[in-house]
């Protein structure tokens, strides 16, 4: 089982990426998949003018980034929350794909600085995937006050509960990929 993480965030002093790091770990540590991590910080994407099909001359890190989630047999997509919504950079990538997202299992994995877990960005980023023809998996991992949860190396400040917590959900993602593999 292949899974690809898109860490979401660009900004400088994130803390979203705490929590791709820790489920590239706990996937790999558990033998569950294998993890990629696909860090839209280290791509440094334009805007995109257009789809990728109809882009001309595609960058080779389009052309990576476009074959590590068609690959994938599933994917989580960590994303903080600003205003209600998600960052630019991830919805630049959401819509340069299509086929890559075509059923494709996406589980979401909201983070905030404050109490609420990033619940406002849920709806929002829900849509853009259902629009691009995506599964996405019933189980929400949502991560309030961040900054306190996971340490820069996306170790969890309470491992137990942590994991507790993410087997639920990665059992969710690794369930529907699993299902849709078999379909094929």
């Amino acid at each position: 089982m292949k899974i690809a993480i898109i860490s979401s965030s660009v900004r400088k002093g994130r803390l979203s990426h705490r929590v791709a790091l820790y489920f590239k770990n706990y996937l790999t540590e558990n033998r569950l998949a294998d993890a990629e991590l696909l860090d839209l910080n280290e791509y440094h994407f334009p805007i995109f003018e257009e789809r990728l099909k109809y882009l001309t001359d595609p960058s080779p890190e389009v052309l990576e980034f476009a074959h590590a989630v068609k690959e994938a047999d599933g994917v989580i997509i960590v994303t903080p929350e600003y205003n209600g919504g998600y960052p630019a950079a991830l919805k630049n990538v959401v819509d340069l794909l299509t086929s890559e997202w075509k059923r494709k299992p996406i589980a979401l994995a909201t983070v905030s600085a404050g109490p609420f877990g990033g619940s406002q960005v849920f709806t929002s980023l829900m849509l853009s995937i259902f629009k691009q023809g995506a599964l996405l998996v019933p189980s929400i991992y949502s991560v309030p006050s961040v900054q306190n949860a996971y340490d820069e190396q996306g170790i969890p400040v309470n491992k137990e509960a942590t994991d507790k917590f993410a087997k639920i959900f990665l059992n969710e993602l690794l369930w529907l990929s699993e299902a849709k593999n078999r379909m094929q």
